[in-house]
């Protein structure tokens, strides 16, 4: 194996390994090579690992790595790496460090001069994506809301007019008031998509307004079980808030010739009442529209 980003030739590699979020088939051959070759798999729960390592006849040894743990332990992993081991790092299922542990001890051996190679593979939240239907050219992924629905709330409102489409990871326990605040913060016609069990037996993939999906979990407990990815379509200004009147464009523009795009469209949002989200992607359009416009005649041909 190589190391060709670290600074000491004698020190091992950490990989970063993905593994299945459910159907073995999806694990690559170099995952399973570099799992087979490394000296050490740190894994965030070993008994779950070690039915996947059993399968497919994988016998490296194993210890853990989890959010207790992975503090204390990160020196431990470093020192195996400084003496020229090298270590692979894998979650219960998916990409490590996605809404799993790892980033400390990643950051920790980064900083410590020692290569880091990512093998990529299954990751459930850009599975649900690829299927969902949702624009896909931009979102954001926000993990998993707050569990207390206060918090959740708060959260949800912040949220509410972002542009992106907007990927959330759920406890089953907890999809259907998720569904129930989503309706009623975001709206009940606001596009969505519930991707559960990913890759498994029961897969399912349900696209529906928020309403309907909320509707359609409450009405089938089968569908408040296992893994759950949740995806809703990015916030849109209503049809009647497109344009803008004359006089919030002067307003705009004016501040937007003496000010940064941030402070103007504050400004603005308070003169005349319009929605700064509104108002702040006018001023981008505005901005990169004044970008491409070839420069002005110089003062010696003004003059000509």
């Amino acid at each position: 194996m190589t190391s060709s980003d670290c600074t000491d030739t004698e020190a091992g590699t950490l990989y970063v390994v993905a593994t299945p979020i459910g159907n073995l088939e999806d694990i690559s051959a170099r995952a399973l090579r570099i799992l087979r070759d490394v000296a050490l798999i740190a894994a965030e729960d070993t008994r779950h690992s070690i039915r996947l390592l059993q399968h497919f006849g994988i016998t490296t040894p194993l210890t853990a790595c989890h959010d207790h743990n992975e503090r204390d332990e990160s020196a431990r992993f470093l020192a195996r790496l400084q003496a020229g081991d090298d270590v692979a790092l894998i979650s219960d299922a998916g990409t490590p460090l996605i809404s799993d542990p790892g980033f400390n001890l990643v950051r920790h051996v980064r900083t410590a001069g020692i290569t880091v190679v990512p093998v990529p593979g299954a990751c459930a939240l850009v599975a649900a994506l690829s299927a969902a239907g949702l624009p896909c050219d931009r979102f954001v992924f926000e993990g998993f809301l707050p569990a207390k629905a206060v918090a959740r709330q708060t959260r949800l409102e912040q949220l509410k007019e972002e542009v992106r489409t907007l990927i959330f990871y759920e406890a089953p326990h907890r999809l259907l008031d998720c569904l129930s605040d989503l309706e009623k913060l975001w709206g009940h016609e606001r596009p969505a998509l519930l991707a559960r069990e990913l890759t498994k037996t029961f897969e399912t993939l349900k696209g529906a307004p928020l309403g309907e999906l909320r509707a359609w979990v409450a009405a089938d407990r089968n569908q408040q079980r296992g893994e759950c990815v949740l995806l809703v379509s990015g916030w849109q200004a209503p049809e009647d808030e497109d344009a803008l009147d004359a006089r919030t464009l002067k307003v705009l523009d004016l501040l937007l010739s003496e000010l940064p795009v941030k402070r103007a469209v504050a400004l603005a949002a308070e003169i005349t009442g319009v929605r700064k989200n509104l108002l702040y992607h006018v001023a981008l359009e505005k901005k990169a529209a004044a970008s491409d416009r070839p420069q002005a005649a110089g003062k010696s041909e003004e003059g000509a």
